[in-house]
């Protein structure tokens, strides 16, 4: 069943909204007698703390245990609320490519309130909120979602002053909606092959050793660059790309991709093309 995602500056609103939209759809599946469960993930769910967003380390891990935490409730008969910061768009596409892969529907919320509402109510929680240093580099940082882009799309955006939730727009776009079919990055593999993760590894490394020789040999910000294994091209942004910052790229995309769903070894090349050019922009 769908993935609804929340996103917003921290003390924005979301879990007011995210409790909007549960009591919205438990009152809609009452009334059409639909037997579905609704779940909401949060980091308090999670056990997350939010002094977890001063270190990048525990950020880090903060992530992955929302990611499993949705891996493993998406279900036929569950509809999953992910009720976190989701600040990075680099996430809220792992996050769509979890919905993909099952082809369920998804759609994000973006609990909208000026930065200085937000900090406003931060203070206002006292020791509960975000330290304020923390909720300072947690709006800086901040990447808006945009509904051009298909992991942010469908997109509501509900103002903090709004008295409600578009419920109705959201049932429509989450539950009668027909289901995605899966795209490149979810893809079933054969179960038989056993060289997927040695695949793995090796089409990602030969990408990005090729990234790094291409912007040696033709400086950055230039025309999309041709990898191997992948007929889809890398942008090139305006700056050089690090080797370190490649390998980061390439460690999270195998670890989400490991411990996923199996993947068709032919498309890994496309998958992590499209996942680059994602967090590349």
């Amino acid at each position: 069943m769908p993935l609804i995602i929340l996103t917003g500056y921290p003390s924005s609103g979301k879990s007011k909204r995210s409790k909007e939209v549960a009591d919205y759809l438990s009152a809609r599946l009452a009334e059409e007698k639909k037997p579905f469960k609704i779940q909401t993930i949060s980091d308090d769910d999670l056990h997350v703390p939010k002094a977890a967003y001063k270190d990048a380390r525990e950020e880090k891990k903060a992530r992955g245990a929302m990611l499993s935490a949705v891996e493993r409730s998406l279900s036929k008969d569950t509809i999953v609320i992910a009720d976190g910061l989701n600040y990075i768009k680099g996430f809220r596409y792992q996050l769509y490519c979890v919905a993909r892969a099952l082809s369920t529907p998804h759609c994000v919320i973006y609990a909208g309130a000026p930065a200085s509402q937000a900090k406003e109510w931060n203070q206002a929680r006292g020791d509960q909120g975000y330290d304020p240093q923390v909720f300072d580099e947690l709006v800086t940082r901040y990447e808006e979602p945009d509904g051009r882009n298909r992991w942010d799309s469908p997109l509501f955006t509900v103002i903090y002053d709004d008295a409600s939730i578009p419920g109705d727009a959201i049932w429509d776009a989450v539950i009668m909606k027909k289901p995605p079919p899966p795209n490149l990055s979810t893809v079933s593999r054969p179960v038989s092959d056993t060289n997927y993760v040695y695949e793995l590894d090796r089409i990602t490394l030969e990408i990005i050793n090729a990234i790094v020789e291409g912007q040696r040999d033709f400086g950055a910000g230039g025309l999309p660059m041709v990898v191997p294994n992948a007929s889809e091209k890398v942008v090139n942004p305006a700056r050089s790309l690090t080797l370190s910052e490649l390998r980061r790229l390439r460690k999270q995309f195998v670890s989400i991709n490991k411990v996923r769903t199996t993947l068709d070894t032919s498309l890994l090349g496309n998958m992590f093309v499209e996942y680059l050019n994602t967090n590349l922009e």
